[in-house]
């Protein structure tokens, strides 16, 4: 069956400044899927250079916006495909809320797809890893070349965290043939 939607495509920096800025102003859920995980520093308006203590910027990590989120009670959750970077977990480590269960996390070695979903109302899909040169987040001439679309239409959200959800769920581990490598199949959690 054909039918309409509507989307917008993204490319490069676009994927900064739409979906992360979606993520960050998340009030239920983010869920997101990434082949690779790392640290993103993301701009925070609320800081002013040299007005805080410490802060040399207005940038910090995904993470203690994450932390922030978590407080608020925003599910968080990021399905992965391999241990995330050092500097990942470094600034993970220093979010106590996020350490106690404030963010899920799970790993699939299996996992390519890069969809973010927020709130259930708003999707990106596309070619973009959670890096900040994936996302656009560095500067000219050290990001990477993304595209892809955001929606918030219904039935697409919908397929998307259909799909999502079976993969958490561990839906797919039985005829999985990397089984035997994983080190905690999903349908054990």
């Amino acid at each position: 069956m054909t039918r309409s939607v509507p989307l917008r495509l993204l490319s490069d920096r676009e994927h900064y400044e739409e979906v992360m800025q979606a993520v960050l102003a998340a009030e239920q859920s983010v869920w997101v899927a990434t082949a690779n995980l790392k640290d993103v520093m993301v701009e925070d308006p609320r800081v002013v250079p040299g007005r805080r203590r410490g802060r040399r910027s207005n940038y910090r990590s995904v993470l203690e916006m994450f932390e922030e989120l978590a407080q608020r009670g925003v599910e968080l959750r990021i399905l992965h495909a391999a241990v995330p970077s050092r500097a990942f977990r470094r600034s993970f480590d220093a979010q106590s809320n996020l350490v106690t269960g404030g963010i899920e996390m799970r790993v699939c070695p299996r996992v390519h797809l890069k969809t973010v979903v927020v709130d259930a109302r708003l999707v990106y899909l596309g070619s973009a890893n959670w890096t900040g040169a994936g996302l656009g987040a560095k500067g000219d001439g050290r990001r990477n070349f993304e595209m892809g679309i955001i929606t918030s239409d219904e039935q697409t959200i919908d397929q998307i965290q259909e799909r999502y959800d079976r993969i958490w769920r561990g839906a797919e581990c039985a005829d999985c043939r990397l089984r035997e490598e994983c080190e905690m199949p999903l349908d054990e959690i």
